[in-house]
This record gives C-alpha cells, sequence and structure tokens, in this order.
C-alpha cells in the first residue's frame, strides 16, 4: 500500500505553489472597500491597492522584466514602497530594497553585485543614487517617487520618468504570469557585512509566505489589525509585515520619517493596535512629553528587535499601555525567527524581574523549525543559563544563500543547521539568550555596524597606525562604536570622527576614539574582549 500513497500526483487542484501575491488577492477579493494603506493625505483601499500593484507589475513586464530580474528600490517607508513588497514579486522580479541611509560606493556595489536592472528612488534620495551610478559599472533606468512630504526636493532632469507616470498606462486588471516554483528567488537583501562589502542574502516565495503566517500565530495577530509602519521596509522586508498585515487585511499606516511626535500623531489619528521597532524607538516614545501621547482604550502592541529592551523602557511602556515582545532574527532569516514567548506565571513577576524574562532571545517562533545552542563539539550545551555556545537554526524561512558566493553559503549550512554566528546560552526553560556577538557585529539603534568597516575606514587615515572598534553602550542607541587607536603621526578625536564621517555611511562612525597602545596577544593579535570591557566602562561614566 506504501506504494499506491506515492502514485496520488501533485495536481493543479491540490497542490498551488505558495506566494504573498495570494494575501492580496483574498484581502481584495473578501474586502475590496476595505481601508488598506494610508500615507499622510493619501488612502487606498484593498481593491484599489491590488490595482496599483497590479500596474506596477504590468510596467515592469513590460520593460521585459521578469524572473531573475533584480528591481532595486531606494525609497522611505511610502505607500509606493509598500506596493513594491508585493508588485516585483508579482512580476516575477527580484525586490532588492537598499539601505537608505548607505553611502554612495556601497549602493553602487550593491548594483553592480544584484546585477539591478531598474531602479525606483525616493526623489529626496536621487543625489547619493545618482553619486551611485556614476561608480557602478552597470546603469540600470531610474524611475523616481516625487512625493509631496519629502524633506529636501532635489532638482531632476526633465527625461526621468516619475512613478505615476510609469504604472499610469498600465491596467489594474492586469493579471501576471502564475508562480510556478515557490522555491524561486523573490527578494534580495544585502546585510551590513563583516568583510567590507556585504552579502547579498536571497529569499525564496516559500518562505515569505511561511514568514508571515508564522507572525500571525506567534504574535497571535486579530483579523483588521492598525499597523503603523515605523519598522524601515528596507530591513528584512520591513520584517515581513507588509505580508501580514495584508493578510490579516489590516490597515497599514506609512511613516515617512520617524520621530517620536509624528509617531504620536499618527498613532492617535489612525487609531493603531500595532507596530514594531528598535528598542531606539521604544526608547524615544517612552520618554516623549506626555502631552504628545495620545490615549488609547486598548492595548498597543509592539514587536521590538536588534537588542533587549531595558526595564525601565519596558515599564514606561506599560504605563502607557503598550505591551513589547521581544524577538530576534537576522537578514538570513527573513526577520524574526526567536521570541521571548511570555508564561502566564511572568505576570506575578515584578516589572525588573519580566523585564529580565523578556531580554532573551527566547524560543522558536510558529515559522521556524528548531533553534538550538551547540558548542565547539557540535553538540547542544546544557540548559544551565551558563554555558555558552553558537545560535543554529534550520526552517523554511531561513535564505536560499548568499548571492554569487557559494563559500560563504556552504560554510553557513552547516551539518543541515545555519550557522548564526551569535553566540548564546539556554536557560532550563529552554529560553535561549544572546551573549555575545561573533564577527564584532555591533547593532546600533537597530542598524547593524562592522567593526572591521569601521577599522578599515580608519586605516585609510595616514596618522593611524593600528585600530579596534567594538561597541560602547550608548543610552539612545544601545551601543555605538568606540574606536581604540595607535596612532603613527598626528590627529585629534574630531579629526579621526570626521575623516569617517566623510569616507562611509554617517551612522557608521566611531562616536568615540581612544588613543593608545593596543592590549595584544603573545601571537600579536588584539584583545576585543580587553577594548570591550574599557568601552562599557567608558559607556557607563
Amino acid at each position: 500500500m506504501t506504494v499506491a500513497y506515492d502514485q496520488l500526483p501533485k495536481t493543479d487542484a491540490n497542490y498551488v505553489p505558495l506566494s504573498v501575491a495570494s494575501f492580496l488577492d483574498r484581502a481584495a477579493n473578501i474586502y475590496p472597500h476595505r481601508e488598506a494603506l494610508v500615507y499622510e493625505d493619501r488612502k487606498y483601499n484593498w481593491s484599489e491597492v491590488r490595482g496599483r500593484c497590479r500596474q506596477l507589475a504590468s510596467a515592469l513586464n513590460a520593460r521585459g522584466l521578469g524572473k531573475n530580474d533584480t528591481v532595486s528600490v531606494l525609497l522611505h517607508n511610502t505607500s509606493e514602497m509598500f506596493e513594491c513588497q508585493f508588485a516585483v514579486p508579482m512580476a516575477g522580479c527580484v525586490l532588492n530594497s537598499i539601505n537608505t541611509r548607505l553611502d554612495a560606493d556601497t549602493i553602487a556595489y550593491i548594483i553592480d553585485h544584484g546585477e539591478s536592472r531598474l531602479m525606483i528612488v525616493d526623489r529626496e534620495l536621487y543625489p547619493v543614487a545618482v553619486a551611485a551610478l556614476e561608480i557602478s559599472e552597470l546603469n540600470p533606468d531610474v524611475i523616481i517617487v516625487d512625493d509631496s512630504y519629502a524633506d529636501t526636493k532635489p532638482d531632476v532632469p526633465a527625461n526621468v520618468l516619475t512613478y505615476e507616470a510609469f504604472i499610469a498606462d498600465q491596467s489594474p486588471d492586469y493579471e501576471p504570469e502564475p508562480l510556478k516554483d515557490e522555491w524561486q528567488a523573490m527578494a534580495l537583501n544585502y546585510t551590513s557585512g563583516t568583510t567590507g562589502r556585504p552579502k547579498g542574502v536571497v529569499y525564496h516565495h516559500r518562505g515569505a509566505y511561511l514568514m508571515a503566517m508564522g507572525t500571525v500565530a506567534s504574535w497571535a495577530l486579530p483579523m483588521h489589525p492598525r499597523y503603523l509602519y515605523t519598522v524601515p521596509m528596507f530591513h528584512c522586508n520591513g520584517w515581513g509585515h507588509a505580508w501580514t498585515m495584508t493578510l490579516m487585511a489590516g490597515t497599514i499606516i506609512c511613516l515617512r520619517h520617524f520621530s517620536a511626535e509624528k509617531f504620536f500623531e499618527q498613532a492617535g489619528l489612525h487609531n493603531i493596535t500595532h507596530f514594531g521597532g528598535a528598542p531606539i524607538i521604544m526608547n524615544m516614545l517612552a520618554n516623549a512629553p506626555d502631552a504628545v501621547k495620545p490615549d488609547f482604550d486598548h492595548t498597543v502592541k509592539a514587536m521590538t528587535a536588534g537588542a533587549p529592551p531595558p526595564a525601565s523602557v519596558l515599564e514606561a511602556m506599560a504605563n502607557m499601555g503598550y505591551e513589547i515582545m521581544h524577538v530576534y532574527g537576522l537578514t538570513e532569516t527573513y526577520g524574526h525567527v526567536l521570541q521571548a514567548a511570555p508564561q502566564e506565571s511572568w505576570a506575578a513577576e515584578s516589572i525588573s524581574r519580566q523585564a529580565e524574562l523578556n531580554a532573551r532571545q527566547g524560543v522558536v517562533f510558529t515559522n521556524l523549525e528548531e533553534a538550538k545552542v551547540i558548542g565547539e563539539d557540535g553538540q547542544p550545551v546544557p540548559h544551565d543559563g551558563e554555558s555558552m555556545g553558537e545560535i543554529v537554526m534550520r526552517g523554511n524561512v531561513v535564505m536560499k544563500g548568499y548571492l554569487k558566493d557559494m563559500a560563504a553559503t556552504d560554510a553557513a549550512f552547516k551539518d543541515g543547521w545555519f550557522q548564526s554566528g551569535d553566540l548564546g546560552v539556554v536557560y532550563p526553560d529552554s529560553y535561549i539568550q544572546l551573549k555575545d556577538r561573533a564577527k564584532d557585529i555591533i547593532i546600533s539603534g537597530g542598524e547593524n555596524i562592522s567593526s572591521v568597516e569601521v577599522e578599515n575606514t580608519l586605516y585609510k587615515h595616514d596618522a593611524v597606525g593600528e585600530a579596534a572598534v567594538v561597541a560602547m553602550p550608548d543610552e539612545k542607541w544601545g551601543e555605538v562604536p568606540c574606536a581604540f587607536v595607535e596612532l603613527k603621526g598626528e590627529a585629534t578625536e574630531d579629526e579621526l570622527i570626521h575623516f569617517c564621517t566623510e569616507n562611509m555611511a554617517r551612522f557608521k562612525r566611531p562616536k568615540k576614539i581612544v588613543f593608545g597602545e593596543l592590549p595584544k596577544t603573545a601571537t600579536g593579535k588584539i584583545q576585543k574582549k580587553v577594548l570591550r570591557e574599557q568601552a562599557k566602562e567608558l559607556g557607563s561614566d
């Protein structure tokens, strides 16, 4: 009889490749007139959102773009950015969302490495896009989003096509070619890297679909949430929340730039129920003047990732009626895959103790199959909260691999597990806690900063003999780069910080520079553990 089971085939009736486009179709078919997308004075219902996404998909296909063609977007959180999360994959293309804070050189590298065929660029970011294209070998066409709410409106040549003109002649009833293979590449996101150049992380349609499904279950999302998009959509496709909120036919309020005042203005105006953001976002909200904070008759639920939120912030947010869930993930895992899932017993604990429990990275989301911490012998570490090892995981929300880098891909996928590079412990209740970040990645305000990249920039200055960069605690940003430098010439702290600002993305520059001899091992290796302790003391001053 076993053979008979295997003789039942996959057919169009019982097997359909998973695609987030089905979420959009469902929302538009069942709730066509329900408010879907809001950006300032622009409002679209679900029928209109699907129509605009189809218009963009049609425009891309009309240009000859399709399967495996990369479309890069350099956009803020506007309605157009949301539309790209669906329309580009619907067209069969690969969506490459670029960090809006990157410098021209890095953007140029991404354009060339990802073989971008088209760029959709916010007018405010046009100058850095042009600077990147002057460096890059490829010269993709540029479409401009001319947002009336942009802070600045630099000049753009008259022959550059606008987004609205690009989609204007396309039909909202256009039906793109159905997806044939859910393993097909869907998105390309670049890590901050640890070697000076970022790696291209490739997502597939199946992973995106299951990321959204898992988030609904693990966050206990109800139908029709009202979600304020404070997470940049260039970060792991906005943590997949564009797809998740569409699945639940919610209302998505786009926020171009974050400030506490703007957040509370939009939160109150649209009566939000959910949002997400790095701990710095929570800190800014908790410390905002009471006068700008709206009153809600419901609990607002927030998801935060990047670093554990301080107990004082959790307490302040709880007093405001906000319920925060701490999560953990990487670009390579589509975003969040572990959560500090609350237990009923935690409610009886003090706010301080709850903060300690919530500070842990936790247990697997329903979108991940398994995660564990392994020692150098490859075996799981004891669940004692002290034995440290590397966090590894496996599941459908792990990337396809690194684009054009099989060596790095093979290294990441070892013995059937994805190697996170993060070090952690496991407690007796099976909750995982991150203890250190391998490869010295610094997470500042939710942004990943490579210490090696900062070091390489410092080395370009003639007066720098040796340099080492580590994380320094910071009350506002969580942690910031702190550089330890041995000089071979003359330079001041301000001079070196300014030099870094001129030669890399501004947010990556060191916030403090300490001059002196660097501690080394007997073999000449810089002892970053010693420097981390020094930086910790400096950050607490």
